[in-house]
């Protein structure tokens, strides 16, 4: 399955997704060395925290122009998870600065009018609709729900880009996709087996 790097750019919970991947077997590395980085055949960005912060992080590391030349230059598969997808757009609302601009969409505060049935953040189990087949999400279990975390969402511009959404008080974007980036908003590493099936056809893509 290639050499998998799962990037530290000190935002999120790194180790829950590389001992969910080790649990399935599929065999990882945490690293912040951009040497290793741009070697990687596969990238997986996760992501806990602040989208400015992050932004600030990766750029003072040096992983933000890295990451550009890996995925865009390079055509090395990634995977954003959360904070790890949002950071795939092209701008956020949270701390108002510019993503990779990899997906032609924005990041937006949830606008829910029901905060008593729809608290923001959105946390806990929720479904998704698909809006394309992908290899992405093949063999996933039937009703599949995944775990969600978040006070923002997608946006996005470009519908072909969109994987799959998910409801809450209104339908939002939670899983996105554009040739070799791919981009998630639940977490599969929460995500018991329907997580682990989405993992496992990443690392076999």
């Amino acid at each position: 399955m290639g050499n998998l790097i799962i990037v530290d750019y000190g935002m999120g919970n790194l180790n829950s997704v590389k001992h969910k991947l080790s649990k399935i077997g599929i065999e990882s590395n945490i690293s912040n060395h951009t040497s290793q980085l741009i070697r990687a055949d596969k990238l997986i960005l996760p992501g806990v925290g602040h989208f400015k912060k992050a932004v600030e992080n990766l750029k003072s590391s040096g992983l933000w122009d890295t990451l550009y030349d890996a995925v865009i230059k390079n055509k090395t598969p990634i995977l954003g998870i959360c904070l790890g997808l949002q950071l795939m757009a092209k701008h956020s609302e949270e701390g108002d600065v510019d993503g990779f601009g990899w997906f032609d969409a924005n990041v937006v505060r949830f606008n829910v009018k029901d905060k008593i049935s729809h608290k923001v953040p959105h946390m806990g189990w929720n479904s998704i609709r698909l809006a394309k087949q992908s290899l992405l999400i093949s063999d996933l279990p039937g009703n599949s729900e995944f775990y969600f975390v978040h006070s923002y969402h997608i946006q996005s511009n470009d519908p072909s880009e969109v994987l799959s959404f998910t409801e809450y008080e209104y339908e939002f974007p939670s899983a996105m996709e554009k040739g070799h980036i791919f981009g998630l908003q639940f977490h599969p590493e929460k995500s018991h087996d329907a997580g682990e099936q989405l993992l496992m056809n990443f690392a076999k893509l």
